[in-house]
Formats: C-alpha cells, sequence, structure tokens
C-alpha cells in the first residue's frame, strides 16, 4: 500500500498556492442534494480541489424521496451541480449512475445530457486491467427491493437521526470535539444493521462474480471499503453526508478510499505549513543580511 502523500499526487508550487490533486478516475455516490443533510459545502470544496479523466456519479445524486416531502435547495447545492457540468464540459467523462432517490433519472437510461452519460450499470476497466462492474447496489438491497414503504420509513427515520447529529455535533464543534457521527455508530453496533450490511456485500460481490469481473463498486449503504470477498474486490464509495469519502483510482490502477479530510483540510495544513516555512526562511535571510 502506498503511503498517502505519494497516492495523492498533488503539488505545491513556491508561492504556496496548491495543484488540484490529480486522480485517474473517481467515484462519489449519496450526495443527497436537497437534504439538508448533505455534506454540500465540503463536497464542493472536494470537486474543486481534485481532477480526473473520469467522474462517476454512482446513485442519490440528488434526493427526489425528500424534495417531495419539503423543498430544500440553496445555493451551494446549484454550485455542485455547476461544477459538475464545467468538468463535463472540459473534458472530464462523467458518467451518473441512477440510485433509488434519484430513481426517476432511470427513464433517460442510454441518454446523454450536458456531456452526462447516463448508465444503469457498467464495466469499468482499472489501468491495471481489472474489470470492474459499477452500479449504485439498490436492487440488492431486500428492502427496496420486497417493501419499499420500509425503506421509506427508515429514510423519515436517518433523516430524524441527522438532524439530531448535526445539532450534537455543533455542541462538540463549540467544546472542542472533533465530529462524530451517531448514525454510523448505531450501524456498526446493532447486531440487525451489521448482519444487513454483510448480506448486502456479500450479495454484490455474488453479483460480481456472476458477472465474470474483478470486481464491483458500489454506493446505497453509505459506508466506505475496500475489502476481498472470496476472490472479489468488493468496493463501497460511502457518501456526502457523513463519511465525506470516495473511490479513486490513481495511473497505476490503485484504488484507495480518501475523504475530503485527506484531500482539503489535510492539502490546508500543508499551505499553511508551506507558508510559515517560508516566512521563516525569509525572515532568516534578512536576520543573515543584517546581522
Amino acid at each position: 500500500m502506498k503511503p498517502a502523500d505519494q497516492f495523492l499526487n498533488r503539488k505545491l508550487h513556491k508561492s504556496g498556492k496548491k495543484e488540484v490533486t490529480r486522480f485517474r478516475t473517481i467515484w462519489i455516490s449519496d450526495l443527497h442534494l436537497g437534504t439538508s443533510g448533505c455534506q454540500a459545502a465540503k463536497l464542493l470544496e472536494f470537486l474543486r480541489a481534485t481532477e480526473s479523466e473520469t467522474l462517476y456519479l454512482v446513485g442519490d445524486i440528488i434526493d427526489g424521496w425528500q424534495l417531495k416531502r419539503r423543498w430544500y435547495w440553496d445555493q451551494t447545492h446549484n454550485n455542485v451541480v455547476q461544477t459538475v457540468l464545467k468538468k463535463a464540459k472540459k473534458g472530464t467523462n462523467v458518467i451518473f449512475v441512477p440510485g433509488n432517490h434519484d430513481e426517476s433519472i432511470r427513464q433517460f437510461i442510454d441518454l446523454d445530457f450536458g456531456g452526462i452519460k447516463v448508465r444503469d450499470e457498467l464495466v469499468h476497466t482499472t489501468a491495471n486491467g481489472k474489470r470492474m462492474l459499477v452500479l449504485h447496489g439498490d436492487r440488492f438491497d431486500g428492502v427496496i427491493a420486497c417493501a419499499k414503504w420500509l425503506a421509506y420509513v427508515g429514510d423519515s427515520l436517518y433523516t430524524v437521526i441527522l438532524k439530531f447529529n448535526q445539532v450534537f455535533n455543533n455542541w462538540r464543534a463549540r467544546a472542542g470535539l472533533p465530529y462524530w457521527s451517531l448514525s454510523q455508530y448505531l450501524k456498526l453496533k446493532v447486531k440487525n444493521a451489521v448482519s444487513y450490511i454483510t448480506q448486502f456485500e456479500d450479495a454484490l460481490a455474488d453479483e460480481a462474480r456472476r458477472k465474470g469481473v474483478d470486481g464491483i463498486i458500489c454506493g446505497h449503504i453509505h459506508k466506505p471499503e475496500i475489502r476481498d470477498i472470496n476472490g472479489i474486490l468488493y468496493c463501497n464509495d460511502g457518501d456526502w453526508v457523513e463519511s465525506l469519502s470516495a473511490l479513486v483510482e490513481d495511473e497505476q490502477g490503485e484504488l484507495k478510499l480518501v475523504t475530503w479530510h485527506d484531500i482539503v483540510y489535510q492539502s490546508q495544513h500543508a499551505r499553511d505549513r508551506h507558508e510559515l516555512e517560508t516566512e521563516a526562511d525569509a525572515e532568516l535571510e534578512v536576520s543573515v543580511v543584517t546581522g
């Protein structure tokens, strides 16, 4: 495994200004634009700080379920959409694979809009030759497939938890404490939730095996993960509600999960450190000359 600073292809100019971080491919999903839970500001920072040959939008980009209940759409959400469209216009290969929350887009499968290709599922070949099936994953969710009404109930409960989480983390921030996700904690601690996640991952791995590919890339369950399941590489790119994560491929074909913290926060600290070192060097030069 490469160290993070080798995997992230970023450079600093002498001025301290950072170039964008470049990847061969980026996968993001479960943005849930149109909800107050979407971390649109951080997503926008991530999109502006990265470039790739191909950008996959792996479902639940716009939350149609929530927009039907209550309209929520601020300027930051507009900026995210505009940034993606701008990337497509400038030559990024943007592929949109709809999910269950933006399932209305599925009527446009195999069409292209504004340089964005809409596809149900497809196979991505990495630079090192791995064939990865890309899909959202909702049709392998037993709740979605067999009891959609229960999925709506669960979505409403999830929204309540996220609102509580926002209030709780505002208090933690004022107290100088780091972000903590209640819903992720519950997913990892509740036995049934752990079993559900495992069954979902196994079902996706079985689908990849049935299709004769090397692995599968999906979203849907908001749990970023890369692991081997009986010879199949299972990758979930996470979400932009809690984990703020993406799956990326470097020029050699290696796949890795990165977060907003990796790309934006650490880069900002690197710039600040560079500026401090530059100022210190300048002060040293002055003291030597005047001394």
